[in-house]
């Protein structure tokens, strides 16, 4: 059994995901989301879509990039 990273439950089948050479063990795509997505420049929601990224901040949609 592994355990997820982020809600600390032991998961028989779990998922590894790696990103920029850093992984994470994770029980559901909820988790992974929780554990690797960024969070937006603005409001701090997660960004799980294709986002807007303006220098080197991340924003969850047009609405949330500041000028």
């Amino acid at each position: 059994m592994v355990i997820c990273d982020t809600c600390g439950n032991a998961y028989d089948t779990p998922m590894t995901i790696t990103q920029n050479g850093t992984v994470g063990v994770y029980d559901s795509f909820d988790c992974a989301i929780q554990g690797m997505a960024p969070t937006c420049g603005t409001c701090g929601n997660r960004v799980t879509g294709r986002g807007s990224r303006s220098a080197s901040v991340v924003y969850c949609g047009d609405t949330c990039v500041p000028g």
